[in-house]
């Protein structure tokens, strides 16, 4: 439990401020001396060892989340009397590094991925013994050869759970061609974006009105050699209780409904991940409500349609791994610029360590380390770039930042938390790049003195072992 100075009840207080606005203190998050600790983590004590910048991956909280939505879908299951099985799969876009996906594959899971160099993971994995040749590979993306051909040597090689979700009609041929052995098909199916998208469907997948002819064109008759076993449907905007969300989620039920009648191997429905994570100490939602809404939906549209309930599997990515890390800086500087602005400078930058704060605007949950018994006031966070994009000015639950006031002695420590989910990918983490995409050859072009035109490899395409080694599967 927390533990409160006299200074704490002071009216302007850090502390008050957060006990007036929320509550607190919660789960992942207290306060002890006026210091901050993190899923019981001494964090001023990790600074006064390690030093700031700092990154922090607390791995049990990636387990912690996987058994909590485990747990929730059981009790959806058990409330609805649901005769189909739940199946949790990791994102691994989300974050590759291998000690992110071993942590989370001691908790019996399966795996999705999004791009060739994946299926590298993967081999490493089985090399490992991380995995067996029965782990369920879900293997989305729109896919180039490369991709392809790495899914048939997985299949060939004996990994019988690995499935392809065909994300147009011409990539079911690359299979027929390569793979030697029967296996098991999905189909994405493409998603109605929300009206302020500034386009009207989504990218992937195939039109829903396609499907039933694919399927009796392409795929009726040829069970002996490949059979359909999923639809796949994933929102952009994530898994939130409105008309749009459970109006996707019902096209796909329905589409299920009718495909199975006439496509007996049918038999899961995956709806993608999208649970969302707390940015905010104000944050809610019902996770137990929404799992219970889309189980008895499911259940509902299986019983008009005098269909077999379906497998539901899931492929949260953000949900597993986001809440587990954190980023921490120091203030090293306060500059006021004029008679309403007070910037902190941190000892970083925003655009290379959270990419997505510049990028798309998003707001992770930030909150002082240390000093919380002080006073606080209005500031902007600047990073030490000289971009001028470099800043953090609000947050999720308030246009406006506040942290305490800066006075001699102790620095003052800030931290983002739940960070942990596609920073580092974006951020070209020592090399990474988001989904693996490789960094493309780059060729430098001049002219001699005589003016002829010349050309030269600068560098090869960025490699799947230069990523591997960096993600911790080489040594």
């Amino acid at each position: 439990m927390a533990t409160n100075s006299p200074n704490e009840f002071m009216n302007n207080s850090y502390t008050d401020l957060v006990k007036q606005t929320f509550n607190y203190p919660q789960e992942d998050f207290e306060t002890v001396d006026g210091n901050l600790y993190f899923n019981g983590l001494d964090l001023k004590a990790l600074i006064d060892k390690y030093g700031t910048p700092l990154k922090l991956t607390y791995l049990p909280k990636i387990g912690m989340q996987i058994k909590k939505a485990k747990k929730m879908f059981a009790n959806a299951i058990k409330k609805h009397r649901y005769e189909g099985s739940y199946n949790y799969s990791y994102c691994t876009k989300s974050s590759h590094f291998s000690f992110v996906i071993e942590e989370a594959l001691k908790h019996d899971i399966h795996l999705e991925t999004s791009y060739a160099y994946d299926i590298e993971i993967i081999k490493k994995l089985y090399d490992r013994r991380k995995i067996t040749k029965d782990i369920f590979i879900i293997c989305n993306g729109y896919k180039q050869k490369s991709y392809t051909s790495r899914i048939a040597h997985l299949l060939n090689t004996g990994f019988k759970n690995v499935m392809p979700v065909l994300d147009n009609a011409e990539e079911l041929q690359a299979y027929k061609k390569s793979v030697k052995v029967p296996f098991k098909l999905g189909i994405r199916v493409a998603a109605e974006e929300e009206p302020t998208f500034p386009f009207y469907t989504s990218r992937l997948g195939f039109r829903a009105r396609d499907i039933l002819e694919f399927y009796v064109d392409k795929i009726e008759g040829n069970e002996d050699r490949f059979q359909l076993k999923m639809l796949h449907i994933f929102l952009n905007k994530g898994i939130k209780d409105d008309i749009y969300y459970w109006s996707e989620l019902n096209k796909i039920i329905n589409l299920y409904c009718q495909l199975k009648k006439i496509c007996p191997e049918l038999d899961s429905i995956n709806i993608g991940g999208g649970f969302p994570i707390k940015h905010s100490l104000g944050f809610e939602y019902n996770y137990q409500f929404m799992i219970n809404e889309i189980v008895g939906n499911i259940k509902k549209a299986c019983k008009k349609n005098r269909v077999p309930m379906p497998d539901i599997f899931t492929e949260f990515g953000s949900y597993t791994v986001g809440e587990s890390m954190a980023h921490i800086y120091s203030v090293i500087g306060v500059k006021r610029q004029n008679d309403r602005e007070c910037w902190y400078m941190i000892d970083s930058s925003f655009i290379t360590t959270l990419p997505d704060t510049w990028g798309i605007g998003e707001k992770f949950l930030l909150l002082p380390v240390n000093k919380w018994n002080d006073e606080y006031q209005r500031v902007v966070l600047g990073g030490i770039t000289c971009d001028s994009h470099d800043y953090y000015d609000s947050e999720e639950h308030v246009n406006e930042v506040f942290l305490p006031k800066i006075t001699n002695g102790e620095p003052l420590y800030v931290g983002f938390f739940h960070t942990g989910a596609y920073q580092d990918q974006i951020s070209g983490y020592g090399g990474i790049k988001h989904c693996l995409i490789p960094s493309p050859k780059h060729i430098i072009v001049d002219r001699d003195k005589n003016g002829k035109l010349v050309d030269w490899v600068y560098a090869k395409e960025q490699s799947a072992q230069s990523m591997l080694k960096i993600l911790g599967y080489i040594k």
